[in-house]
């Protein structure tokens, strides 16, 4: 895996600021005024071992609260719970455009700022209903063994010239990373992507639809594709290559170019679980939880004073948002166009 400038920043996305304060601990009275654990719905795999392993075993630990982890976040589904007022997941782990689309709807609950610390965030981190907790890239994953150097594409241009490099493709069933791939593709600079150009977005997946043999909805199949030899190169994640490399597995990961959001988490508006809720998501706020996920993920943390804590091997291995060759995802301007699009592009693939 090519390492990564260890870069925070691009202008001022991830401006550093002081340390907090420790937050408060939790008492054990929280488990006995909830009927029932938590439910969070995740994305499965070693991502959500990581989840578990960094914050959700330490809060039941210090809570008594107990977790359980469900795989697949849906707004439909989010949207049928909180509409009926039937919740059965309490809090939802996702990326950008699902959060600030479900903040148009009144989909979550705002945040209890005296509960949850919201001090020291980077940029875009700190919502009224949500919490931004680290930064991921997105690019291309193949394996090395079949793909050595200069037989894989290394960028989105590469990845959609399938003449030059022939090939089984991988693809998100999900509309935003793809057309943003599509339009950097098509020559579009990553820093002039928005507003997107979303028919020029579309034309540009016309070009690779023909070559991409798997569209991949469960994030884990993004790894397991490559490992079974079903794909050849695939839109995939450098925290799942990385942990898979840990595995064992012959994969790796493309820095060159990458499309860069954060990951957020949002409580299901209606929640009946809503105190217990607050604190676990105040438990995703602590730096020392962001940064034991970062060790496992190398994903950046969203509290500059996380950082610190990284060993070096690590910081090396953060996205790094300085680059004009990566792109970071405008969840605000996703926020009202998410679900319409969603829709066109799951059109798109049936047509």
């Amino acid at each position: 895996m090519t390492k990564p400038r260890a870069q925070l920043n691009r202008r001022s996305l991830l401006a550093g600021v002081a340390l907090i304060a420790a937050p408060a601990v939790l008492g054990r009275s929280l488990a006995r005024a909830q009927g029932r654990g938590l439910v969070i719905v995740s994305w499965g795999g070693t991502y959500a071992e990581a989840v578990e392993t960094a914050f959700l075993k330490p809060f039941t630990n210090d809570t008594g609260v107990p977790v359980t982890v469900a795989s697949g976040p849906d707004m439909a589904r989010v949207r049928a719970q909180v509409r009926t007022g039937n919740i059965d997941w309490d809090l939802l782990d996702g990326p950008g455009p699902m959060i600030t689309a479900g903040e148009r709807e009144g989909t979550w609950e705002a945040l209890d700022k005296s509960i949850v610390n919201m001090s020291d965030m980077v940029p875009g981190a700190s919502r009224e209903s949500a919490i931004g907790y680290y930064l991921y890239a997105g690019g291309i994953g193949f394996d090395p063994k079949r793909h050595p150097p200069g037989r894989h594409p290394t960028d989105f241009v590469e990845l959609w010239d399938a003449q030059r490099f022939p090939g089984r493709r991988g693809l998100r069933t999900r509309v935003f990373e793809n057309l943003e791939m599509a339009l950097i593709a098509d020559g579009v600079e990553p820093s002039k992507l928005y507003p997107l150009d979303v028919e020029r977005a579309f034309n540009s997946m016309n070009r690779i639809k023909p070559h991409v043999t798997n569209w991949i909805a469960q994030t884990p199949q993004t790894i397991v594709l490559i490992q079974n030899n079903e794909v050849d190169f695939t839109f995939t994640y450098s925290g799942r290559v990385l942990a898979a490399q840990r595995s064992g597995i012959s994969v790796d990961f493309s820095y060159k170019s990458t499309v860069n959001s954060m990951g957020y988490l949002a409580i299901l508006k209606g929640t009946k679980n809503r105190d217990a809720a607050m604190r676990l998501v105040s438990y995703f706020a602590r730096p020392d939880r962001q940064a034991h996920f970062s060790e496992i993920m190398a994903y950046s943390p969203s509290k500059t004073a996380a950082v610190t804590l990284l060993k070096p091997e690590t910081q090396r291995l953060l996205p790094d948002l300085t680059s004009p060759n990566n792109a970071i995802i405008d969840d605000d301007w996703w926020a009202d166009k998410v679900t319409e699009l969603e829709k066109r592009f799951k059109e798109w693939q049936l047509s």
